[in-house]
């Protein structure tokens, strides 16, 4: 009785396992395509030209043997320099500081800006202060600011909720950042994947689930209505460079940020952290790159890894289609390269960053 128990037992076992990969049955997330297309796969070991990292954060080396094998990685990889937007002031800005300043050059700290009493008379002027101190500390920048509708919230140690870029009260810091010749990184909105229904229509589902942006909460700015707010603080700051990380998410549509960039000599855009919302539309992407290839940098705002560094520079610099790295970006969509000119490659890789840097 129990061999035809365990028989029975082992047989639904294997019938279930056959059927959970049916169409009708297999969970998205667990969908994994590997392309069968007989057609040139680039391994890439090390970017062709010197880079410069404008966009990743310290907390991704949590001790100092993994700072180490991070430049173990950045020389394989010919990483010259990491900027690392730390978000942070004040003491937590020091403690960051003081671990990665032994390692020269290689790292670069931006602080962030001390919201602590935001809705108190004189907060400005306060925080002016602790943002020259911060610079004269070591902060060679601003960043990464942070708004996803509800107000800034990435800075430390607490969130300005309802206080956006463009608030009269941040004026005073803008002012003073062009004033110290330090550019300012700027995170408005989500991409429009978020924003979207969460269902079989959206094609960047099991991404845009876990960034998802709630349009019910009261008071949150859509994300039109952050991009302006983004545009009002370029437009009233001409004297302070601005860097619109990830494309000011805009990758659905990059005739929004490109009418900005025309419009606007002090704002740049990194496309960090965005290589699979931009991969999957190749020819559109070197369009963008090349009419903007004055404007752009590289970054990543991902784990420091092998296969980061190899996908991002084998999205920029061949033109191999339809490959995945669903591991790594979230999205269940095939990615191709730009294959970008060595001009523009230099610029992005390089030196566009160093014009931002020795502003």
């Amino acid at each position: 009785m129990f061999k035809i128990f365990s028989f029975s037992l082992l047989l639904l076992l294997l019938i279930n396992e056959c059927m959970a990969q049916r169409p009708d049955s297999i969970l998205l997330k667990n969908y994994r395509p590997k392309s069968i297309y007989k057609i040139p796969v680039t391994k890439i070991t090390k970017a062709k030209f010197p880079v410069i990292d404008m966009h990743s954060h310290p907390w991704l080396a949590k001790s100092e043997d993994e700072v180490q094998q991070w430049i173990k990685r950045m020389d394989r990889f010919g990483i010259e320099k990491t900027v690392l937007l730390t978000m942070a002031s004040g003491a937590a800005f020091d403690s960051i500081y003081k671990v990665y300043a032994p390692y020269g050059n290689r790292f670069e700290m931006w602080c962030g800006f001390d919201y602590t009493g935001y809705n108190e008379p004189g907060w400005s002027e306060k925080a002016v202060k602790e943002l020259e101190r911060c610079v004269k500390a070591g902060a060679k920048g601003v960043g990464e600011l942070g708004d996803k509708g509800l107000g800034e919230l990435f800075s430390e140690p607490v969130p300005a909720y309802g206080m956006h870029i463009d608030d009269p009260r941040m004026k005073p810091l803008f002012k003073k950042c062009g004033e110290l010749k330090i550019p300012v990184n700027v995170h408005v909105a989500e991409p429009m994947w978020m924003y979207e229904p969460m269902d079989s229509t959206n094609d960047g589902l099991m991404n845009a689930y876990d960034w998802k942006i709630d349009k019910t909460k009261p008071g949150l700015l859509d994300h039109a209505e952050l991009i302006q707010t983004l545009e009002n603080v370029v437009r009233d700051h001409p004297n302070t460079t601005f860097i619109a990380c990830h494309l000011a998410n805009c990758e659905y549509d990059l005739s929004i940020l490109g009418r900005l960039l025309s419009k606007y000599n002090n704002l740049y855009s990194d496309f960090a952290a965005r290589f699979a919302e931009i991969a999957p539309v190749p020819r559109y992407m070197q369009e963008f790159f090349d009419k903007f290839q004055d404007r752009l940098v590289y970054g990543t705002d991902m784990h420091a890894e092998d296969f980061m560094y190899e996908t991002t520079f084998r999205i920029l610099q061949t033109k191999d289609e339809h490959f995945y790295a669903i591991d790594l970006t979230g999205y269940h969509w095939p990615l191709h390269g730009f294959g970008l000119s060595d001009t523009i490659l230099k610029k992005i890789y390089k030196t566009n960053a160093e014009k931002i840097l020795r502003k």
